[in-house]
């Protein structure tokens, strides 16, 4: 019998890493609000630095190095997709507005129906 508990297990070292990350991208936010006297430059520069490093940091650490192979796992399934043609989208694109449509009909003829049997059959009311 398999076990679904989930074990999560950080160092010390990891959560130093991922502390100091968040830090370094609340500098870089602080410095770019910091920053609004020497131009946009110097604002975009610090923040985008920050959040270099910061990345640069968090991908040393265990949780970042998962958070990688995830990435490169879902890059590699995504180049396994097979994308429909442009003939085979428009094709399926008019089916679905076509269903939609049809659809819209019934739904609103047997709610048509179902008020005109209720309402004036069985109630007798007149609209």
């Amino acid at each position: 019998m398999a076990s679904t508990e989930v074990q999560t297990v950080q160092s010390g070292a990891d959560k130093a890493k991922l502390g100091l990350s968040i830090a370094l991208l609340l500098g870089g936010f602080v410095a770019f609000y910091m920053l609004r006297a020497h131009g946009s430059l110097a604002q975009w520069g610090a923040l985008l630095g920050a959040i270099v490093v910061a990345a640069g940091v968090a991908s040393v650490s265990e949780p970042g190095r998962r958070f990688m192979a995830f990435m490169r796992d879902s890059y590699r399934e995504m180049r396994k997709v097979v994308w429909p043609t442009r003939k085979e989208a428009i094709q399926t694109t008019g089916f679905v507005f076509a269903f939609v449509a049809v659809m819209a009909l019934v739904l609103g003829g047997g709610d048509a129906l179902f008020g005109w049997v209720i309402y004036d059959l069985i109630l007798g009311w007149r609209n």
